[in-house]
């Protein structure tokens, strides 16, 4: 069944190829992390989008078209990555990326063959060994690069395998395991949620020697890595995520013939956008500042990729006020972009990050289109009520970048 849906994508891809034109038209995709929500009881039956004042939002929307996206399937929670590469029109369940692959491109890491990679969570762990915070607090990125220099000094190599820990952003490292012999994807040691152990890494193909010597590679990571931090506050234990090898992926480029900037602060996310071949404006560390560096370099590209947090951040944190406010500083700083008017704009999530879950989730986000063409459902305001009145319907995500380019008008017609 999936060589068939893979062979009825081969197609469409093979069809949309050659219909593309190039015709100079410039867009822009703005992804509010987790942006999608649900109402409930204790939120006033409000999500944050529609408790949010978003004059700015509200004006583009009744001149554009809205509607739901299901990030990978139905009923399937995705990570940050499948749901970006679905964005980027890349079917997730057939391009599947390690989260360590991700986030070590991110912080600038160059990869050879062979690395596997692993995305790491600074956690607190109790006298038992249980979790009781995956993220220890969100620990500040000063703390976390103490933390990664302790472990840097003390393990370099196990046996003939190099190891590479680098710090990210508050709890966020990564490691590298660079030798012979080595292969992912391993499953994550993170178990999910509070009060249990550390997982053990376990080879998805346990046939698989090269799966099974990463796996005891990361086990004997963490015997040596455990008795540094034990007496470090509240970062004593780390989690494992992610752990893989960086697969061929065609670029976005090659598959829809544009020229696409990434504006990002959080190295995930340069990652992503690195990993399908968008050249990185680094330097932006707040939205304004982005917005403001996508029209610096507005004419050396044709489509620009925005990339904003703090809503999946409140989201996470089951922070319904902090997601609002997240929102609103989105809004407030969205005309920087639109006095370039680009001819197409999506605004969307990657997922949805309910505040009553304090986590992704399965939901479809919602999507507004923006175009002079996109047949306007003149919506008074873009939230999740008005985006499941909308005429683009429920659709997967992976679409959405084909239906920018048609609205773009960059496909010639299709058959006589």
């Amino acid at each position: 069944m999936a060589t068939v849906k893979s062979d009825i994508s081969n197609l469409q891809d093979q069809a949309y190829s050659k219909l593309q034109v190039k015709n100079g038209a410039k867009i822009a995709l703005l992804v509010m992390d987790g942006l999608g929500d649900i109402a409930t009881r204790d939120q006033g039956y409000l999500t944050p989008l529609e408790a949010a004042q978003t004059p700015n939002l509200d004006a583009l929307s009744k001149d554009s078209a809205q509607g739901r996206m299901i990030p990978v399937a139905p009923g399937i929670t995705p990570g940050s990555g499948p749901g970006h590469l679905a964005l980027f029109g890349y079917d997730p369940l057939q391009f599947e990326v390690g989260r360590g692959v991700i986030e070590a491109l991110g912080l600038g890491l160059a990869l050879k063959g062979g690395d596997v990679a692993v995305r790491g969570n600074f956690c607190t762990l109790n006298a038992a060994g249980l979790v009781t915070d995956r993220r220890a607090g969100r620990i500040p990125t000063e703390t976390c690069e103490k933390l990664c220099a302790i472990l840097s000094r003390k393990i370099t190599r196990i046996g003939t395998t190099q190891v590479i820990i680098q710090p990210g952003k508050e709890h966020r490292f990564v490691i590298v395991f660079r030798g012979a012999g080595l292969e992912g994807p391993l499953s994550d040691t993170d178990p999910g949620r509070e009060n249990l152990p550390i997982a053990p890494a376990k080879p998805e193909d346990p046939k698989s020697a090269k799966q099974k010597k990463a796996a005891k590679l990361v086990a004997d990571f963490y015997k040596l890595a455990l008795p540094l931090l034990k007496d470090q506050t509240p970062a004593n234990g780390f989690l494992l995520r992610g752990i893989a090898h960086q697969p061929h992926i065609p670029t976005f480029e090659e598959r829809y013939g544009l020229r696409a900037a990434a504006l990002a602060v959080y190295p995930m996310y340069k990652g992503l956008a690195q990993l399908v071949g968008m050249t990185r404006i680094d330097g932006p560390q707040n939205i304004a500042e982005q917005f403001r560096r996508a029209v610096e370099v507005y004419d050396d590209y044709d489509f620009f990729f925005v990339h904003f947090k703090y809503t999946d951040k409140a989201g996470e944190d089951g922070n319904f006020a902090a997601k609002v406010k997240a929102i609103e500083e989105f809004d407030a700083a969205l005309p920087i972009l639109l006095a370039k008017r680009p001819d197409v704009i999506a605004i969307t999530g990657d997922h949805s990050t309910p505040c009553a879950l304090s986590g992704h989730s399965w939901h479809p986000q919602p999507v507004l289109l923006n175009s002079a063409t996109c047949g306007w459902d003149k919506l008074d305001r873009f939230t999740e009520t008005g985006a499941n009145l909308g005429s683009l319907g429920i659709f997967e995500a992976k679409h959405l970048i084909r239906l920018m380019q048609a609205n773009a008008r960059m496909f010639a017609k299709f058959g006589a």
